[in-house]
This record gives C-alpha cells, sequence and structure tokens, in this order.
C-alpha cells in the first residue's frame, strides 16, 4: 500500500510516517515510480510505535526496543524489560518534578490571590 493509504488506515499523519522511518522505525519499499510501498505487517507496527510513542517513549529508545518485536528471544526481552523499567523510573523522576513545580505555583497563585483581594477591598483611612 502506498503511503497515503498506511496514513488513512492507521490514522497516522503522511508526516509521521515519513519521520518513522527516517528514524529506522518503519521500513518500506519503493516503487519504480520511488513511491514508498508498505505491506500489511507495517499497519501493525504503526499501531505497535504509537503505544510505545503514547507511553513517553522517544523515538531513540523505541528503536532500542525493537529487536525484542523483531527477533524475539530470552535476550532481547530481556533488554527491552530493563529498557522498559528505566524508562519508567525516569518518567517517575519527570512527574515528581512537576508536582514540585506545580506546588511552588500553586503557592504562587495564593500569594496572587491574596494581593488581589488587598487591591480589591476599599482602602481604611485612620
Amino acid at each position: 500500500m502506498k503511503i497515503g493509504e498506511l496514513a488513512e488506515r492507521t490514522g497516522v499523519s503522511v508526516r509521521m510516517l515519513r519521520y518513522y522511518e527516517q528514524q529506522g522505525l518503519l521500513t518500506s519499499t519503493r516503487s519504480t515510480g520511488g513511491q514508498r510501498l508498505y505491506s500489511l505487517h507495517e499497519s501493525e507496527r504503526v499501531e505497535l510505535l504509537r503505544t510505545l510513542f503514547a507511553a513517553g517513549l522517544s523515538s531513540r529508545t523505541i528503536a532500542s526496543l525493537l529487536p525484542c518485536v523483531d527477533t524475539p528471544g530470552p535476550q532481547t526481552a530481556d533488554e527491552a524489560y530493563a529498557t522498559m523499567c528505566r524508562e519508567r523510573d525516569r518518567l517517575s523522576v519527570a512527574m515528581a518534578t512537576l508536582a514540585t513545580a506545580r506546588d511552588a505555583l500553586d503557592g504562587l497563585i495564593a500569594c496572587n490571590s491574596e494581593h488581589r483581594a488587598a487591591l480589591a477591598s476599599p482602602r481604611r483611612t485612620a
């Protein structure tokens, strides 16, 4: 199938499909006219890539996980497991950092709310 057909079938833009291929995550053959051609297998691959990206993984990390899919075995499965655990730890740290930033912002919002309330209240003169 051509790239437009794959895009329609998977709900992924043509531009994104080209990016996947550029990153080595997706492969195609070329027609005699130079158009990209994809097998039905590649639509399943795109669905997997969408899932991996949705899990917060980078294209580099995804590329390191694909051997587990392409040549399954105990070693590639163990490597994929270790990679996913590292990525989960990385995301946990990032989430904690974001929670700390959110809490600091909540404090600033509270201060600003008090300041705005003070500005809005009528001034008392002695």
